[in-house]
């Protein structure tokens, strides 16, 4: 299996199109075809349906793009950390949505003011997303928010720095006038919780009572995204401090819970990983700072 025919299938697949993808890539169209079709010998499975638009992946074309993109991302990141034998490169680094993610610029920042070659790429998502892509090697250093499980497979730094949760609700919602938020004040609400919060169970103590008890009505992994449909009316939202503007004017306000719930932040990395230079400078300033 050739990484030039995986570019040739993700081409095919971003296009919709075997003739599109042929003109993009400035190759004939029945290379394209005859690529895919050896391709697709190889694995025993059909990729593509032709249809009246042009082409449907199917359930194992789906498959195997989300794994191609993988391959060609390790690919490039690969070519990165070789393309010059000074200190610079690009980092690769993971974020949960905390407040917390200041304390990576100023590592960052430092580290630019001495080697301006390294350059970095931020990817954000929550701990499933970056427990998986972290294991794949896709970035080099992951900063997790609150209860991570199995980070003993990790090294990690443990941030100084913690996160406060609390609500997030409208202005004009009858908590807004409350200065913290107990367990009896979420029964019966309508709640709006992260995918994370909601697999880990980790509100079950501090509640007192099943987290299956809550109503919750809604789940995200982008705090933003979720904080627009508490604008909308739709729920209250469990969330962390620090993230969601809930200045005058904004039409938010956010409560801490009591009893006060803290989340840690870790700053963690593959035990086995072999680091570039730009990632071993990294580490370095951040064992440092911290």
């Amino acid at each position: 299996m050739e990484l030039r025919v995986l570019k040739y299938f993700l081409e095919v697949a971003r296009e919709e199109s075997v003739t599109r993808a042929a003109l993009k890539l400035n190759i004939t169209q029945p290379t394209i075809t005859r690529q895919i079709a050896q391709l697709e010998e190889e694995l025993g499975e059909k990729l593509y349906l032709r249809e009246s638009y042009g082409i449907r992946l199917t359930q194992e074309g789906l498959l195997l793009k989300k794994r191609a993109e993988e391959l060609i991302e390790l690919e490039e990141k690969i070519k990165l950390e070789f393309s010059s034998h000074d200190i610079s490169g690009t980092l690769y680094i993971g974020a949960g949505e905390t407040a917390g993610v200041k304390y990576v610029g100023k590592i960052l920042k430092r580290l630019h003011e001495k080697f301006p070659g390294i350059k970095y790429r931020m990817i954000s998502g929550d701990s499933f997303d970056l427990v998986d892509i972290l294991d794949k090697g896709l970035i080099d250093f992951a900063l997790f928010v609150g209860q991570i499980n199995n980070l003993n497979k990790y090294n990690f730094l443990t941030l100084p720095d913690s996160d406060t949760w609390g609500v997030i609700v409208r202005s004009d919602d009858e908590l807004a006038q409350k200065n913290f938020i107990t367990p009896e004040d979420l029964k019966g609400r309508e709640l709006l919780f992260s995918h994370q919060a909601k697999a880990h169970g980790e509100f079950s103590k501090w509640l007192g009572y099943p987290q299956d008890e809550l109503n919750i009505t809604g789940t995200h992994n982008l705090i933003y995204n979720a904080s627009v449909m508490v604008r909308e009316g739709l729920g209250v939202l469990l969330t962390i401090d620090g993230i969601i503007n809930t200045e005058g004017g904004s039409g938010l306000k956010f409560i801490p819970l009591k009893p006060e719930i803290k989340a840690s932040l870790v700053l963690a990395w593959k035990k086995e990983a072999v680091f570039s230079k730009a990632a071993k400078k990294f580490l370095e300033f951040a064992t440092q700072t911290n």
